[in-house]
């Protein structure tokens, strides 16, 4: 059982939505995820540290104003979920200062394929769904500043990289997939439902391509 209504869950999104100290997050949340995505075929190091620190952003964000000052609000729970968001994105933004984050890039294989599937569900599907399912605006959640979508494109993009992704970074978007995953079948959230595969799908394509990887190096 939630602590809260299906009604107060949507009332949060059309909250935070129109909050003045949110707005007009939601658009710059997009610009920096289309930036994100162009950077993938830079594969660069300044090009790796700016897809982190992107990353670091929406998680910190997401931690703070949409856990912490919203959520919370009917659920406090979010408190704790808020810390987790917040180390994620302590996380990310050490990997852009010091530059060892994974190295991102276009990849192909399964893991490209299941990568550019999330990251496209999460940035073009994701709004479209949601609409399907009867969420009209305000009341819907917004690619890169609430967790559902930016759990599913941050795995998207651990999944488009050529270098070992750190397993930490791979801990609270699992998490997330499972927590949220299992939450949008309570409340309807149609447009979430694929969380739930897709963090098991994620782990288990960046086991085998770590194993093949290790294997190949092994045979070299």
């Amino acid at each position: 059982m939630l602590p809260f209504t299906r009604d107060q869950f949507l009332g949060v999104f059309a909250e935070y939505n129109y909050h003045a100290a949110v707005w007009p997050a939601q658009f710059v949340a997009y610009a920096l995820g289309l930036a994100m995505i162009l950077l993938l075929f830079r594969r660069t190091p300044a090009a790796r540290r700016a897809i982190s620190g992107g990353l670091a952003l929406m998680w910190l964000w997401t931690g703070i104003a949409y856990h912490w000052l919203h959520f919370a609000a009917i659920n406090p729970v979010a408190i704790g979920f808020g810390l987790l968001f917040v180390a994620q994105g302590m996380a990310f933004l050490q990997a852009a200062v010091s530059g060892r984050g994974p190295g991102y890039a276009p990849v192909q294989g399964v893991s490209g394929l299941l990568g550019w599937t999330l990251v496209g569900y999460a940035v073009l599907v994701y709004p479209l769904v949601g609409d399907w399912s009867g969420h009209r605006s305000p009341a819907v959640p917004v690619f890169g500043i609430t967790p559902c979508a930016l759990t599913l494109s941050t795995l998207g993009l651990l999944l488009l990289t050529v270098t070992r992704a750190p397993r930490q970074s791979l801990v609270v978007p699992v998490a997330w997939s499972l927590i949220g995953g299992s939450a949008s079948l309570v409340l309807g959230m149609g447009q979430d439902r694929p969380l739930l595969a897709s963090g098991i799908a994620a782990v288990a394509v960046l086991l085998m391509r770590n194993r093949a990887r290790s294997h190949a190096l092994a045979a070299a």
